[in-house]
């Protein structure tokens, strides 16, 4: 078993949109991580890419590998109301009129521990969320990314440092590939063990649910993308019997791909397959965000963590080739 490996990746110029570069290695396995958000930039296995990558002298396309934290995906008009509160969040999302993807996406995370030994590497990024407009919250983040033989894993914890009560849900932003460029997915073979999708208004944001059953958004059973558009929430999960729930992209011909394992307490996906993206990314990959509530729920409360003063929360997700 070879040893794993730490490394620091330097931008040409010596800066970089996405900060400091954090890259690690174990079995054959090799991860990128950006001190910007503490988002995952690049994973490869044996050099064949996971999840689609992008230059380091640009800021993530379409999200790519974010944080989503303490919300993910949208909030109507950014309004809602928490203890007692109405609150407004700033709008991140002006053309829809939503406060998107949290508040971390943007901000410099720190590196507060690494380590590489026999058969795993690690690097653990650390960020104090201090209060903003509609978010009157301390919280300690840590995202701990680890690879190892398994492939990688990745644990995020939120510690309530403040004094009040705090709404919290989390979301990340990888989209997994199988690195044949745009318009590969269309080949490309999906499965996803969701009975519910959450049709959306003209702003994104979700009408109701329904039974995938008979639609285009059915994936229990794997099949070819083709010309289906997703930028749709998923929920009812199936989970093995190690209590994971997992998404799969793979390829027709040869059977290999990549898997996204969502833990406990992650019990929504967000698929979105890159339509609106630049000619450089679009259908490149399929977003496969998992998500520990669904579109709104600050405004609408559903499944949406309310950790107290002194109280901590973990969720956990990972990814493997096939």
């Amino acid at each position: 078993m070879a040893d794993a490996k730490l490394s620091h990746a330097a931008h040409p110029a010596g800066l970089s949109p996405n900060g400091p570069q954090q890259a690690i290695e174990a079995g054959d396995y090799r991860a990128v991580i950006s001190g910007v958000g503490a988002g995952l930039r690049g994973l490869s296995h044996r050099g064949r890419p996971l999840v689609v990558k992008y230059p380091d002298g640009i800021q993530p396309p379409g999200a790519a590998g974010q944080l989503l934290i303490p919300w993910p995906n949208r909030i109507r008009d950014g309004r809602y109301r928490f203890d007692g509160e109405d609150r407004q969040l700033d709008l991140s999302e002006p053309a829809t009129g939503n406060a998107s993807h949290g508040l971390t996406r943007w901000l410099p995370w720190r590196v507060v521990a690494e380590d590489a030994g026999q058969g795993s590497a690690y690097v653990r990024y650390g960020l104090r969320l201090y209060p903003s407009h509609g978010y009157p919250h301390i919280l300690e983040l840590t995202a701990h990314y680890e690879l190892s033989e398994a492939g990688l894993a990745v644990e995020i914890v939120a510690r309530n440092v403040g004094d009040r009560v705090a709404p919290y849900g989390l979301g990340a932003h990888p989209y997994l590939t199988l690195g044949r460029g745009p318009g590969s997915i269309d080949e490309a073979v999906l499965e996803v063990p969701a009975d519910t999708w959450l049709p959306v208004d003209e702003r994104k944001l979700p009408t109701g649910r329904a039974s995938v059953d008979g639609t285009s958004y059915d994936f229990r059973k794997p099949h070819a993308i083709g010309a289906t558009e997703l930028d749709t929430a998923y929920t009812g999960l199936t989970r093995d019997a190690d209590g994971r729930a997992r998404v799969r992209l793979t390829s027709a011909k040869s059977g290999r791909g990549v898997e996204l394992w969502l833990g406990e307490g992650m019990d929504w996906l967000q698929l979105y397959t890159g339509d609106t993206l630049g000619p450089n990314y679009r259908r490149a990959g399929v977003a496969v965000e998992p998500m520990s509530c669904p579109p709104n729920a600050f405004a609408s409360g559903e499944d949406l963590l309310s950790v107290e003063p002194g109280g901590r929360v973990v969720h956990r997700f990972g990814i493997s080739a096939l």
